[in-house]
């Protein structure tokens, strides 16, 4: 059982060059056996990496996606090469704030007031 093993684990990790920056990345067997690829000596605290991209390594060398909310604050995780890649646009991590950023763009387009409004001059007597 021991070889058997032994070949399994040096099945599931390899290097590949990405095809956009051409800078190593780690690809890695999941759970669901399919393969992942990994920026490569990064680890982050899993509290800073939104829930569906948080990579954890299971014993046998295998990852998962980590979406336990809120994090283990000791617990650390690895991340997709393609959000580390400079040459790919960065995916939408947190779909409402960027809605909130669009429609606060679409609010300051909508503004005819070239400044903003000026406090009264005298504030009333609040007692």
């Amino acid at each position: 059982m021991r070889a058997v093993d032994d070949g399994l684990r040096r099945l599931q990790v390899g290097q590949d060059a990405c095809p956009h920056c051409r800078l190593p990345q780690d690809r890695v067997a999941t759970l669901e056996h399919e393969w992942v690829l990994l920026e490569p000596k990064v680890e982050v605290p899993a509290h800073l990496v939104p829930a569906g991209h948080r990579w954890i390594t299971l014993s046998d060398g295998r990852v998962t996606v980590y979406g336990v909310c809120p994090p283990d604050g000791s617990q650390l995780c690895r991340i997709e090469h393609r959000l580390a890649c400079s040459r790919q646009p960065l995916p939408d991590l947190w779909p409402w704030l960027t809605a909130l950023r669009e429609e606060n763009a679409r609010a300051t387009e909508r503004r005819t007031d070239p400044q903003p409004p000026r406090p009264p001059q005298v504030w009333p007597d609040a007692g």
